[in-house]
């Protein structure tokens, strides 16, 4: 199982490829090439020309820079608050974001409470406003340099995607998965897994398919958001 799913990780390699024989086509431009490889391998080699050292090292890099747009995301949770109509959501909305901000993981019911609040205005798919949307993009690896309208019809697609393979992966069985295949699913969920124990992994992956498997397709802007309640404070995460 991929960090990515297949089709976003085919988009990134068939554009690396494309450069790279792009500036090569001018005469000995191959020894500039060779050089580029070697000065920038993340952004010019495909995965599979990592070494095991740099997978590590290149996967905690992407990983500081989703995790830069956590304080955002949470931010705009608490200023919108306000303007969800019940008020025992509200409550639960506040309780949660004052949670995770001093350090506490939250308890999966803690999260499945709000997902009426998901499903509509102000944090439905489609009223998200367009600095939360991009925030979103940032935590999800995607680009945000595209018009509000294409990042969210983006987010909604990937989003849908990992929800399709959460009800797959949960008929499956996580413990059918190798250790590499659980925390490359947990990575591409939110969770920086290169440095935490197999079982806890496992462990977290379990929290996460119970909440996707428990959402409607309309309630999905709370897995979207789950990328960062689930996984800033897990145990064994490097802050």
């Amino acid at each position: 199982m991929s960090c990515t799913p297949p089709s976003l990780k085919f988009r990134r390699d068939i554009t690396k490829c494309f450069f790279l024989g792009v500036i090569s086509v001018p005469p000995f431009a191959n020894y500039l090439v060779f050089l580029l490889m070697y000065l920038f391998p993340r952004q010019l080699l495909v995965r599979h020309f990592w070494t095991p050292k740099q997978q590590i090292d290149f996967l905690n890099i992407y990983h500081d820079i989703r995790k830069k747009s956590h304080p955002e995301i949470l931010s705009y949770l608490e200023k919108v608050s306000p303007l969800i109509s019940e008020k025992g959501l509200r409550w639960h909305m506040t309780e949660l974001c004052t949670k995770i901000q001093r350090g506490t993981h939250p308890a999966i019911p803690d999260i499945l409470a709000l997902r009426k609040c998901f499903s509509k205005p102000p944090l439905g798919m489609s009223q998200l406003h367009a600095s939360q949307i991009k925030a979103l993009s940032r935590a999800m690896l995607l680009t945000t340099h595209l018009p509000s309208f294409l990042l969210r019809r983006r987010l909604k697609t990937h989003t849908t995607v990992i929800h399709q393979l959460d009800k797959a992966l949960a008929k499956l069985g996580i413990n059918q998965l190798t250790e590499q295949e659980v925390k490359s699913a947990c990575y591409l969920r939110g969770l920086n897994s290169t440095h935490i124990a197999d079982e806890r992994c496992r462990t977290w992956l379990a929290e996460w398919l119970q909440i996707s498997c428990s959402l409607k397709e309309a309630e999905l802007s709370l897995l979207l958001h789950n990328v960062v309640l689930l996984s800033t404070n897990y145990i064994g995460t490097r802050r």
